[in-house]
């Protein structure tokens, strides 16, 4: 009873971490232009909108919460054992584009490259990576599929990465375990990362530098976060936007841009343009009438009253005098 109780908990809750409100937005990229020149190894980078994409991004100080391996399609794949491995775990045509992913409430899937349609992508390509490795990398993240998904390299990797010095860094931490070289638990940038670094392919290597050369190591799996994918120097960023550059220059003169003078601020929330306060008051002044019948010389340093009383004295002794003669 309490091992079904847990179970459902554990469902809800997994579900609740998981659950993506749908986009607001249009992406800032070409899907279509994206599936038809994606390559097989290219690495995938996501901006989830799920709370523990939240929770990922916070951890991260990265947009980019997720991570996957695009695997192409059967009809691309040669290696017949890689097919029926592939179909052993998803049942979709043979033209259907393919990603590995390790998802939290599912582990290591295969799933389809269209469910990620609606997501702000981008698409980091292993440069200079031969066939033979690259296909080695894909039978070697194909080998995990059906693991669990390791929540707890999740918060040890919290832990490593933000500033606390409660308990130290390596004591009971998942992180600090060694390799088997084999396909183990682990997340979504953990497990593509040890596909390349299994065929020696550099991603954020440690480089050190002494008097007989350089030596370079390769940096623990299980310490990569799917930013690394795109700040490394090994790796060359794709992007396919919405307006296609490729056309005659100019191009960004031909947007679509709003006259409105609006500006968006984030979250679907637009702002109208600044109006200047001085040509406001300049039109309230000239719409306002005057109050009162002297309001004309209430900038004058004399009272009012007495200004006044000038004004019809001098127009009485013009009306007395006749023809503008004097007064005698």
């Amino acid at each position: 009873m309490f091992n079904s109780f847990y179970q459902k908990l554990r469902l809800l809750l997994m579900t609740w971490l998981t659950e993506e409100p749908p986009s607001t937005e249009i992406m800032p990229y070409d899907f279509n232009r994206l599936k038809y020149e994606i390559r097989p190894g290219d690495v995938l980078l996501i901006e989830g909108r799920s709370r523990i994409s939240r929770v990922i991004r916070t951890i991260t100080q990265s947009s980019w919460t997720h991570t996957a391996l695009y695997i192409g399609r059967l009809i691309d794949i040669e290696d017949e054992e890689t097919q029926n491995l592939i179909r052993q775990h998803i049942d979709v045509k043979e033209n259907v584009r393919l990603v590995v992913e390790d998802i939290l409430d599912r582990g290591t899937v295969i799933s389809t490259l269209s469910s990620y349609r609606n997501h702000h992508i981008r698409i980091c390509r292993p440069i200079g990576i031969s066939p033979a490795d690259l296909h080695f990398v894909i039978k070697y993240v194909l080998k995990s599929v059906g693991q669990p998904y390791n929540v707890r390299q999740i918060f040890d990797l919290a832990r490593f990465l933000l500033p606390w010095t409660i308990m130290p860094r390596r004591w009971g931490s998942s992180l600090f375990r060694s390799s088997t070289g084999e396909p183990e638990s682990g997340v979504c940038s953990s497990l593509i990362a040890e596909a390349f670094t299994s065929v020696q392919f550099p991603i954020l290597p440690f480089i050190k530098s002494d008097k007989e050369g350089i030596e370079i190591f390769h940096r623990n799996p299980y310490l990569f976060a799917p930013k690394d994918f795109d700040y490394s120097p090994y790796f060359e960023i794709i992007k396919y936007p919405l307006f296609n550059p490729d056309e005659p220059l100019p191009y960004y003169r031909r947007l679509p841009w709003t006259k409105s003078g609006f500006l968006h601020q984030d979250k679907g929330i637009l702002t109208g343009p600044k109006v200047k306060k001085k040509k406001l008051d300049s039109a309230n002044k000239e719409e306002k009438p005057p109050s009162e019948p002297f309001a004309q010389y209430e900038n004058t340093d004399a009272p009012a009253t007495e200004l006044s009383k000038e004004k019809i004295t001098s127009s009485e002794k013009e009306e007395k005098t006749p023809n503008n003669r004097p007064a005698e």
